[in-house]
């Protein structure tokens, strides 16, 4: 197995999805369904598998059940597992109709997780990976920032999904973390929080900056990346979904796949866009991710050529436009 390029770092679950839902129940409702999926999730984990089925060599720091460990290895991700012996691991039961999702959690050893990761992520370096994806909501921000600072300086990429959380959004060091890191991904939901806006609209220009690091993910709309030069915006495949769980991890695979090997901005985005459809039209965050060969022609990985191979016709580059944003329901 090659060195990993790309480390992911942040909670696990086993996931317990309720799929086929017409609607997610009230107070005090029951709704049932006939489609149930068991399977193991989680940012990390969703964007290690993602990545790594599109040729990305990929290793995952996170605590981790048995399950997990093993699915993750045949996945062909290194496993970096912080779970002590008879912690118990993280369980999310998932309800899903066919836009939108709401979730229970048993937090488990991910309480505990955040000290752990720290240490561990200390010692990377570029021969270890040369990309940190992180996905968790962090309580140390002051310590993160530094990790992150130390971690640049020895040459590595940074990015991170906080996911929702309105603690976050009202914290002081906020700003200062989501300017050190290289890419900050964030959902049509999640950008209006953190940005202390009251709509999408009023969220760009508030966290548009000068290092052009903040990625918008639009679900059915596709996405936008927030660039000082002119954002960047691409629609998304329409696909009748059966789970959007894990849609926003899966985008984040195929964007940093993408931004790994110095594509350009309408095709990271395109090929985040490609590879979160792709993932929804099966039960849970994992099964339907694609492989490379099942992109889009144009947004494969180019393949090494034999010797003396001829040198095929070079793709037209991808076009991006950039339409007027609207409001969608929450997808990713």
């Amino acid at each position: 197995m090659p060195a990993p390029r790309l480390l992911t770092a942040g909670e696990a679950f086993e996931d317990l999805v309720f799929v086929g839902l017409d609607r997610l129940p009230g107070p005090g409702e029951e709704v049932k369904t006939d489609a149930f999926h068991a399977t193991v999730g989680g940012g990390a984990v969703i964007t290690a598998v993602g990545a790594a089925r599109l040729g990305v060599p990929t290793a995952i720091v996170s605590a981790l059940g048995d399950s997990a460990v093993r699915r993750l290895r045949a996945e062909r991700v290194r496993v970096t597992n912080l779970r002590k012996p008879g912690e118990p691991h993280a369980i999310s039961a998932a309800l899903s109709t066919s836009t939108d999702r709401t979730f229970v959690t048993f937090n488990g050893v991910n309480a505990r997780l955040e000290p752990r990761l720290l240490r561990a992520l200390g010692a990377l370096t570029p021969a270890t990976a040369t990309h940190l994806h992180l996905a968790l909501c962090p309580v140390d921000l002051d310590a993160w920032r530094r990790l992150v600072t130390r971690l640049q300086r020895r040459g590595l990429t940074v990015s991170w999904d906080f996911g929702w959380n309105d603690g976050l959004a009202a914290h002081d060091a906020l700003p200062a973390l989501m300017d050190a890191v290289d890419l900050v991904f964030l959902n049509e939901l999640e950008a209006p929080l953190y940005a202390h806006a009251a709509s999408l609209d009023d969220a760009y220009p508030r966290l548009r900056t000068a290092r052009s690091n903040v990625v918008v993910k639009l679900g059915a709309l596709g996405s936008r990346w927030l660039r000082a030069a002119g954002d960047v915006v691409m629609p998304a495949p329409v696909v009748d979904a059966v789970d959007t769980t894990g849609a926003g991890d899966a985008f984040n695979a195929g964007f940093l796949s993408a931004w790994l090997r110095d594509a350009s901005p309408a095709t990271c985005l395109a090929t985040g866009n490609s590879v979160g459809a792709a993932s929804t039209q099966a039960a849970g965050g994992l099964d339907a991710l694609p492989t490379a060969r099942q992109l889009p022609r144009l947004l494969r990985p180019p393949v090494a050529r034999a010797p003396g191979a001829r040198r095929p016709r070079p793709a037209r580059p991808a076009t991006a436009r950039t339409p007027t944003s609207r409001s969608s329901r929450r997808t990713s």
